[in-house]
């Protein structure tokens, strides 16, 4: 059986991987939201593991809120994104960080 412990290890190690996402690749848009998705996911391990550990149901519903936003963002994000590739044709940060006024 897998122990608490091996959940969290496996949780702080996507939570890295997702900031060092973040971190490494500034420059695609795509990617900053993936890496944020990582996190989010890696978060949502540790909230499922604490609750099948201590037997609590809180957990699992907190998981569907996060689960809720993370969608809600991602949809609102790539339709955004999709926005700015139409008007200047390019996702990168560096193109984006200019707003007309």
């Amino acid at each position: 059986m897998i122990t608490l412990q091996e959940y969290l290890v496996l949780g702080a190690v996507l939570f890295c991987i997702g900031v060092a996402g973040i971190f490494i690749n500034r420059k695609n848009v795509i990617v900053l939201l993936m890496s944020i998705e990582l996190m989010l996911l890696a978060a949502n391990m540790n909230f499922i593991a604490f609750s099948h550990f201590l037997g609590n149901a809180a957990g699992q519903i907190f998981v569907l809120f996060i689960l809720t936003v993370a969608a809600a963002e991602s949809a609102i994000g790539l339709a955004i994104l999709v926005v700015l590739f139409r008007n200047r044709r390019s996702i990168n940060v560096e193109d984006i960080d200019s707003l007309k006024g």
